[in-house]
């Protein structure tokens, strides 16, 4: 037996010792038929690394021989969205795919809602973290979650350690004020090293999700729901949330501002996590999966992660990320089969072999609770990802690569001059209400 299958075993039998909430979805999966009985041939799609999924899958085909009959197929990120879309119009597609949260409102039409006389909303909220929320809908669940991919800032320790910094920052603050003395200039102003990869969109690949998560810490909103259930637009809603996000616009785009003490970065510089890998750059905000590619990068960079710097003085921790779900496409012909293998991949032994073989963290609470494996290699940082995990916040994306255009025109016309904060903020807030608009049509048209 190799070593990877005892890996597996072991976070299998520890999987056990973590009852109570961990019975919730046993109890799911009895009633959604999948007690006992084969399953037929079940196809997953996802984006996640194949051999890293194909040997979970194995040695969990081993404890469970319903799960011998799953086939993971790995998809590319940047067509994995047509992809899906194109092979369910023509009956091709999988029998579950691996949905990212940011998706779930904008693919609710092409999901099977898990009934809450099935899976309750109390339920699913006991046994998944509140990232997870965002796979709620009107008519069931969209999605067992499985991953959460955090955001951390990563720091080059040799960066900080030449400045006479001995540790990360652990507020804002503090960043700014570290982001000052690691910045390097020439003469002319010109950035020769920079603290910290702020201000800009383009060139910064977690760009959305930093002004996102820098808004809710800040106590603004970007969607949420009305007395009706609806989901509306948050960014101008007035009073203390309209603050937060002229708050957290202004701080992220005074990184780009030559004018500012702070000035740090701008759109000539090369790729943040480049920058960073090459030890030009010595904090880089990124997701928690990106720890190997930086390693990749630079394999002798003396870095580590730390928890993303929050507001001084809040009464709340929140992060921002990404969190994975097992969605089921809607009319799937092989529904039952489809059910009972997602409700097995979702209990705790094999969610917590997954998160531990794709390198981040869990989504289920009892996974969480017994915190990370022994057995994750010494690179990875999992107690870190785990404890990120439970405080990731998410929102209700209406359409993400809409969003997106938003999101960078209201940082490019902010960090230009081309606009007002106020300004930029109403824009955005008017243009994401447009989408909701739309989304929310769509999926009720269906």
């Amino acid at each position: 037996m190799n070593k990877k299958v005892s890996t597996f075993q072991l976070i299998l039998l520890s999987s056990f010792g973590a009852i109570g909430v961990g019975a919730v979805l046993i109890f799911a999966l009895a009633t959604a038929g999948g007690g006992g009985g084969g399953v037929s041939p079940v196809t997953v799609w996802g984006t996640f690394d194949g051999t890293a999924v194909k040997e979970v899958l194995r040695a969990a085909g081993e404890q469970d021989t319903r799960l011998s009959q799953v086939t993971y197929v790995q998809k590319d990120p940047s067509t994995f969205e047509a992809d899906l879309a194109n092979a369910l119009a023509s009956g091709t597609g999988p029998d579950i795919f691996i949905l990212r949260g940011d998706e779930a409102l904008y693919d609710a039409n092409k999901i099977y809602p898990i009934p809450y006389a099935t899976l309750s909303q109390s339920q699913f909220e006991s046994t998944f973290v509140d990232a997870s929320d965002v796979y709620l809908s009107p008519n069931g669940v969209l999605g067992l979650p499985i991953v959460v991919d955090p955001l951390v800032l990563y720091w080059d320790r040799d960066s900080l350690a030449s400045a006479g910094i001995a540790q990360p920052p652990q507020y804002w603050d503090q960043l700014s004020f570290m982001a000052q003395t690691l910045t390097q200039k020439d003469q002319s102003g010109t950035i020769q090293k920079s603290g910290i990869a702020l201000g800009t969109y383009a060139n910064i690949g977690a760009a959305k999700d930093i002004l996102a998560t820098l808004i809710q810490q800040a106590g603004g909103t970007i969607t949420t729901k009305n007395s009706s259930g609806t989901y509306v637009s948050g960014l101008s809603q007035g009073g203390a949330t309209s603050k937060g996000a002229q708050g957290a616009l202004a701080f992220y785009t005074e990184f780009a501002n030559p004018s500012q003490s702070d000035y740090s970065w701008n759109n000539a510089q090369q790729d943040a996590r480049q920058s960073f890998s090459g030890a030009e750059l010595a904090m880089y905000v990124g997701y928690a999966s990106e720890e190997p590619l930086i390693r990749a990068g630079n394999p002798n960079l003396n870095f580590a992660a730390a928890p993303i710097p929050e507001v001084r003085n809040s009464q709340n921790s929140i992060d921002g990320g990404v969190v994975y779900a097992l969605a089921i496409p809607k009319n799937d012909p092989n529904l039952q089969s489809a059910l009972t293998v997602a409700y097995l991949l979702a209990q705790p032994a094999v969610d917590s072999a997954l998160a531990q073989a794709i390198g981040i963290a869990p989504a289920r609470r009892d996974v969480l609770a017994l915190g990370a494996p022994s057995t994750t290699p010494a690179t990875i940082d999992a107690s870190l990802f785990y404890n990120m995990a439970l405080i990731v916040h998410t929102w209700a994306d209406p359409n993400p690569q809409e969003t997106a255009t938003v999101f960078q025109a209201m940082i490019d016309d902010t960090e230009s001059g081309a606009m007002q904060i106020t300004d930029a903020i109403g824009q955005a807030n008017q243009q994401i209400a447009n989408l909701l608009d739309q989304a929310q049509a769509q999926s009720q048209s269906q």
